[in-house]
């Protein structure tokens, strides 16, 4: 790329000074490029497009107008979703109070499972990262709880309106108009009327087969937490799996990457970010149009694309349970909306910590970074079983050198990656059990007894 770093930095000089204002820290003439690229792939919002909020300013993290935000709501959330406690209608006994949401979205792996299927009721052991986990020899394959998609981030969510790989869960957004498709135990559940955060918090514990247990709620201090995070609710209505949900929902919206180097330079630190990520930030935002689908705050718009990826079930990587061809789930977003434009389309993921779980894209086909960039840059679709006509017409061959796609690997893989994620965490819970996992080899590999 042809770089003209003193011309650039002249034309964008007042650009520069509006928005730096007294930041002390060295601004050189790659910060001032990129700035400028940031400007035009942001179309003029600049630099600040990109900032997260701090997890405890509440007023400016987007939040559901029917589930406002608040400090008790989002400390009783954080409890709940890691609770193990509350795991009381399982099918396998030895997941009886055993497993929690962070079983298969823990802080470890980047608030993803970890492994290329997540497995909650059925599953054993937790490793260090939760790459250990695996089915318990003397459960039914029946019985386990897994999804026929990879488990996704929660990291950012706060920035999606709908939820799912497929965007189903939600009421708002991209699924108004798509309420004829709300039918069956899951999707009736959008008729509430929340955002997809909401209603997919909702949706899981039930899904998931936890319940908010009257003898841990009453025993514990979860019921004092319940009075203080929903005190206008009737008593009789206070303490259920729905307003667990939504106090889920205010902790997730909180749970973001924002002290990850690329968000400690666009605040002003400039010094945060070597050279070459900022080179690789520079192809992101320009060359190599990361951007057109990876933006906002959360480097993910709201957006579907078909870019012809493996499913779940064609995995061979790793171990793959209760994934089938025949899954509407390999239909991406049209298998919700029943639109043939939108078959094989699925949601943009956000790109914070994806190096902490080696499985991207929604059939967890690539087993890093290098591997989804390279995939991008090559253009040519991996799964047969997608039309070549309905793949994105932004599918195709990048014309990146080998040196170009390292540097958009760094700029991910570290420039956006958060070390400090287990801030989120709680240090213990109400009812003093193991967490994310309390089976006995998880209690092992967890050092916790």
């Amino acid at each position: 790329m042809k770089k003209t770093y003193g011309f650039a930095f002249l034309l964008i000089l007042p650009i520069l000074l509006s928005q730096i204002g007294c930041q002390q820290e060295p601004l050189n003439a790659l910060d001032a490029q990129l700035i400028e690229q940031m400007n035009a792939s942001s179309y003029g919002a600049g630099v600040a497009y990109y900032q997260l909020p701090n997890s405890d300013d509440l007023g400016s993290i987007p939040q559901d107008p029917k589930n406002p935000l608040t400090v008790e709501k989002i400390e009783l959330g954080k409890f709940i979703y890691h609770e193990t406690a509350f795991a009381v209608d399982v099918k396998y006994s030895g997941s009886m109070k055993a497993i929690s949401c962070a079983t298969c979205h823990h802080a470890a792996a980047g608030f993803q499972a970890g492994m290329a299927q997540g497995i909650a009721d059925g599953g054993i052991g937790f490793g260090i990262q939760g790459e250990g986990r695996g089915v318990d020899p003397l459960c039914p394959l029946d019985s386990i709880d897994v999804q026929e998609t990879r488990t996704p981030s929660l990291l950012n969510v706060a920035y999606q309106k709908v939820m799912r790989w497929n965007g189903s869960m939600g009421a708002t957004g991209s699924n108004e108009g798509t309420e004829a498709q709300w039918v069956g135990t899951a999707l009736s559940k959008n008729h509430l009327g929340f955002e997809g955060v909401e209603t997919q918090s909702i949706v899981a514990l039930k899904g998931h087969r936890q319940d908010m247990d009257s003898a841990v709620i009453h025993g514990t201090s979860y019921k004092a937490m319940f009075d203080a995070a929903f005190p206008t609710v009737p008593v009789a209505e206070r303490y259920t799996n729905e307003t667990a949900g939504l106090a889920i929902a205010a902790y997730s919206r909180t749970v973001m990457a924002n002290k990850a180097p690329f968000q400690e330079w666009v605040k002003g630190d400039y010094t945060a970010m070597t050279a070459n990520q900022k080179e690789g930030a520079l192809l992101f935002f320009g060359e190599a149009g990361c951007y057109r689908c990876h933006n906002g705050p959360s480097l993910a718009t709201e957006g579907f694309h078909a870019f012809g990826t493996k499913d779940l079930y064609q995995n061979t990587s790793a171990p793959i349970y209760n994934a089938s061809i025949d899954s509407i789930e390999t239909l991406g977003r049209g298998g919700f909306t029943g639109n043939p434009m939108d078959l094989y389309r699925f949601k943009v993921p956000q790109l914070y910590n994806v190096r902490d779980s080696p499985f991207e894209g929604h059939g967890a086909s690539f087993g890093s970074v290098r591997a989804m960039v390279n995939y991008k840059n090559k253009g040519i679709a991996e799964n047969p079983m997608v039309p070549t006509n309905k793949l994105s017409s932004m599918f195709v061959p990048l014309g990146l050198t080998e040196a170009q796609v390292d540097q958009i690997v760094d700029f991910i893989d570290n420039a956006l990656h958060d070390d400090y994620l287990d801030r989120y965490v709680p240090s213990s819970l109400p009812s003093g059990k193991c967490f994310p996992n309390a089976d006995l080899q998880s209690k092992v590999d967890l050092d916790c007894h």
